[in-house]
C-alpha cells in the first residue's frame, strides 16, 4: 500500500507499483507524526474493504509511505472490493 499522509481528504483507491508489487493507495488527512497517519490509514483501508479495524494489522513499514497490512477477515469478505479499488 502507498500512504500519501497530510492529504486534504481521507480517500482509499487507485494503483502505485511499489517495492512490494502492486499496491493499493491511500491518502489520509492525519500528518506523519507519531503513527497517527498509520493508524488512520488503518481505519480508512478496514472501512473501504468493509471490515472491522480490528481486522487490519500492520506488518512491514511503520515508518514508511510504502506499508504492508494484513488483513484477518475471511477473504471472501473483501477481495472483491480489494479488487474494485485498485481500478
Amino acid at each position: 500500500m502507498r500512504v500519501r499522509p497530510g492529504a486534504g481528504r481521507d480517500r482509499v483507491g487507485g494503483r502505485y507499483d511499489g517495492p512490494h508489487g502492486p499496491a493499493l493507495v491511500v491518502a489520509v488527512s492525519a500528518p506523519a507524526v507519531d503513527g497517527r497517519a498509520t493508524e488512520a490509514v488503518r481505519r480508512a483501508l478496514a472501512e473501504a474493504l468493509g471490515v472491522r479495524p480490528a481486522d487490519v494489522t500492520l506488518r512491514i513499514g511503520a515508518t514508511s509511505r510504502d506499508k504492508v497490512f494484513t488483513v484477518t477477515a475471511p477473504a471472501q469478505a473483501w477481495e472483491q472490493r480489494l479488487a474494485a479499488l485498485l481500478q
